[in-house]
């Protein structure tokens, strides 16, 4: 079995198409994005009771994808050129991938 890995990546909105082009480009099709808040130096500014409220969280998208092990130190290079801004990046081993319908396992479930 191929080893693969998965890819989170926790970037602001506007880079999502770099993000997208460089995962195309190493054959990275499947993602999951998701609408999410992180700290950041701006913060979200809301206005309670009259008052300015800053939270201290900005909005940011969370990228997840499983990505084989020959590329994925290639993805994170070409997606941290990309962004060039607040981020983060961080990849876990994944012991077993399952695809339920098939019942393929490891790189071929991918």
């Amino acid at each position: 079995m191929d080893a693969v890995k998965m890819l989170h990546a926790l970037i602001p909105p506007h880079a999502l198409d770099a993000v997208r082009r460089a995962f195309e480009r190493h054959a990275v099709l499947g993602m999951t994005i998701v609408e999410v808040r992180g700290p950041g130096t701006d913060g979200h500014r809301s206005v309670h009771r009259g008052a300015v409220v800053t939270d201290g969280l900005v909005p940011c998208l969370r990228i997840e994808s499983i990505v084989h092990d020959d590329v994925v130190d290639r993805v994170v290079d070409e997606v941290t050129a990309a962004v060039r801004a607040e981020g983060r990046l961080w990849v876990v081993p994944l012991d077993l991938v399952t695809r339920v319908r098939t019942g393929e396992r490891g790189a071929d479930a991918v």
